[in-house]
């Protein structure tokens, strides 16, 4: 079981860093049960298990300590003198196992040897997943990674434990951690006396007159923090969720590298212009189910979800709504990624290409050069429609333009069909920038 073997990867890390020899069920009664059930809110919830088994009557947040050591007991009960089931073992299959339940995941025929220390080993690795939004948790097998999750185990219940945090949710454990992650790892973003207001501020918490919650981060942004931490690296995650019924996506390579790349071509393109970090990031990635559809998760998962819809049609960015400069921003950064992802050089080429169209444009009155323009140069969906329409342009440009534009029709030649998608969206977006301008 991989949420095992995470597990004892964090356990040799944890027992090397703090130098202690701990076992598997010494680091469940004496660390992993203190933080997470040893108090009024738990910080997980793992369905049927002992600790979440009541007797009438009782609740968890009124639980004595004596009671909350009942439970333990319990569970140390069952892992003693049980065949291993998902009530008590994290990721086993559910106890019908003839039946192969729903609840029940990577269920196999084949008789696999589990000890006790496996059993702990399942609870340490299942607080460690990272939860994403769209439903599912992400686990990778790294120490670095593994012993930062932890840190913010202590963080979660300080805060639980504030009496001025009272409407604070409990059972959030994998949720935290992917804020956890993506805020202490960003060197832009991370202040070492950060406080609740600053968690806060940066859209970790969701705070109202009712209630207060941890938000869901979006996968990109736990991307963009891992990338510093491995700038050049990558690493292979397991991507998961476990709830009434089990989803298994599988072993997913994650090539952080990627999002060292937005990144390099974002400063390239637009320097040290003030946009909202968050908000930038949040605007790469498609869905996590279909980003890992793709076998891998690099440049191609963090295409923007909503640029797709210029992609397949004449439709561009009118620059009237707020969010539509940091949209054109996101879209620029990555459509040049992906068009010079081979290339040590990142270059402005299409902005320059946007500015001898316009000027075209602006050659003459009437609505033959618009027409043309937006209707059979942007609207094309081949490369011999975009070729055709520059050719009729040819006629009315100056010389200096002219040899652009010829030297625009060879490079169109030689790109692949996906290329010229991408340059023809991007090209797009910059003319309507320079319009907008204008």
């Amino acid at each position: 079981m991989i949420i095992t073997v995470v597990g004892k990867t964090f356990l040799e890390a944890y027992n090397q860093k703090y130098q202690t020899q701990k076992t598997p069920k010494e680091f469940f009664e004496e660390v992993y049960f203190e933080l997470f059930y040893n108090h009024s809110k738990y910080m997980q919830w793992v369905t049927n298990s002992p600790f979440v088994q009541m007797k009438t009557g009782q609740k968890p947040e009124n639980l004595t300590y004596t009671e909350r050591k009942e439970k333990l007991e319990n569970l140390f009960e069952k892992v003693e003198n049980n065949e291993p089931d998902a009530s008590f073992a994290i990721g086993f299959p559910a106890s019908e196992s003839k039946e192969y339940a729903s609840t029940s995941g990577l269920v196999s025929d084949l008789i696999i040897p589990t000890t006790v220390d496996d059993v702990y080993l399942s609870w340490i690795g299942s607080g460690l997943g990272i939860g994403v939004a769209g439903g599912f948790t992400i686990l990778f097998d790294d120490p670095t990674i593994t012993l930062q999750t932890f840190e913010g185990w202590k963080v979660y219940r300080k805060y639980l434990k504030d009496d001025g945090l009272d409407k604070l949710r409990g059972n959030q454990i994998s949720t935290w951690n992917g804020q956890w992650l993506r805020y202490s790892l960003d060197e832009d973003l991370f202040r070492e006396d950060f406080d609740f207001a600053e968690l806060t501020n940066n859209k970790i918490f969701e705070v109202s007159s009712t209630l207060v919650e941890v938000n869901t981060v979006n996968w990109s942004e736990l991307f963009f923090s891992l990338s510093q931490l491995y700038p050049k690296g990558e690493l292979t995650g397991y991507v998961y969720g476990l709830g009434q019924t089990n989803k298994t996506i599988g072993f997913i390579p994650f090539y952080f590298k990627s999002g060292t790349r937005i990144i390099e071509v974002y400063k390239e393109l637009f320097g040290s212009t003030n946009t909202d970090k968050k908000k930038f990031e949040a605007l790469f990635g498609m869905h996590i189910k279909r980003a890992c559809e793709l076998g891998s998760i690099g440049l191609q998962a963090l295409r923007p979800e909503k640029l797709k819809d210029f992609m397949s049609s004449d439709k561009t960015i009118s620059f009237k709504k707020e969010e539509d400069t940091i949209n054109y921003f996101a879209y620029k950064t990555w459509l040049v990624a992906m068009l010079s992802k081979n290339k040590e050089e990142i270059t402005d080429y299409t902005l320059e290409i946007a500015e001898t169209i316009q000027r075209y444009r602006n050659g003459s009155k009437g609505m033959e050069r618009p027409t043309l323009i937006n209707k059979e140069l942007f609207a094309s969906k081949t490369k011999r429609g975009f070729i055709d329409a520059l050719t009729v342009m040819v006629k009315d440009l100056d010389t200096n333009d002219l040899e652009r534009i010829k030297k625009l029709k060879d490079e169109i030649h030689l790109m692949t069909n996906e290329e010229f998608g991408y340059f023809c969206t991007l090209l797009k977006f910059d003319y309507a920038f320079l319009e907008k301008k204008s």
